[in-house]
């Protein structure tokens, strides 16, 4: 038994010279290759009218400038799993920081929906315990009523769901209800596999970031953690600065749009 390695860490070959794998160049860095590592993208299908069709429609709408009566809004939202420690942590100390134990259990999962305005850098986050259609056109009506009464017309930009889409509100409301609330509101989706081009989706990213990436047990520590995040990215009026047009998109993402051909 080679005694080195005990207690050492994973892959610690215990003062020996590792052996050549037969693959990989004896002058080849460490680590150089790491075919074990991935990307997670969007990845939309080439020479693809619909998406390219909605693509500029969205970057039609960044290039507008601030107008208080038709805001331009985002809204999307994404699930939290709770997660509640199952063993008290040991607190920090000088020279010490605080240890959590590796195991935990999960009492379930919230979802936390965005709405956010990036021209004025105002963001509202409602946390529930759902994400289904009902709930998106019941924060429509929150965006039409409450956050912008005054507006003539809102503008959503939304991902492709099929919670997204104007018969949510015939499913959330009376007839005529549904009705007014189109009529304040114009929608626009992002493409498939686009989703990225709705700010709230970015704003979502920047909440889990600075102030989710650590154990949540329950849905009221979680609600009075999003406004206290609320609170102050609105009191710094974070926002932001969009600079990727359709002209970029024509030569950036070329493989996208169809090829005509002379008829």
């Amino acid at each position: 038994m080679d005694t080195h390695v005990i207690g050492g860490h994973a892959g610690d070959t215990g003062g020996r010279r590792p052996q050549p794998c037969g693959v990989c160049p004896d002058h080849a860095p460490k680590n150089a290759l790491q075919p074990w590592r991935q990307q997670h993208w969007g990845i939309p299908p080439p020479a693809h009218a619909e998406c390219v069709g909605a693509l500029a429609a969205v970057l039609e709408v960044y290039t507008r400038p601030y107008d208080p009566q038709r805001p331009q809004v985002g809204l999307d939202e994404t699930s939290k799993h709770l997660v509640a420690d199952t063993r008290r942590p040991i607190p920090a100390a000088p020279g010490q920081p605080e240890r959590v134990d590796d195991a935990y259990e999960r009492p379930g999962t919230a979802t936390r929906f965005m709405v956010f305005e990036p021209l004025a850098g105002h963001r509202r986050v409602k946390v529930t315990e759902r994400r289904t259609a009902v709930d998106c056109a019941h924060l429509s009506r929150e965006v039409v009523d409450a956050q912008y009464p005054q507006a003539e017309t809102s503008v959503l930009v939304m991902a492709n769901l099929n919670t997204h889409t104007p018969a949510s509100l015939y499913e959330a409301f009376p007839p005529a209800e549904a009705r007014r609330l189109l009529e304040r509101l114009a929608m626009h989706d992002t493409p498939k596999h686009g989703s990225g081009l709705d700010m709230a989706e970015t704003a979502l990213r920047i909440l889990a970031s600075q102030c989710l990436n650590r154990r949540l047990p329950d849905p009221s520590l979680l609600r009075r953690e999003v406004a206290a995040w609320e609170r102050q990215r609105n009191a710094a009026e974070c926002q932001v600065d969009w600079r990727f047009t359709t002209q970029d998109a024509r030569i950036k993402l070329k493989r996208l749009y169809p090829s005509i051909q002379p008829g």
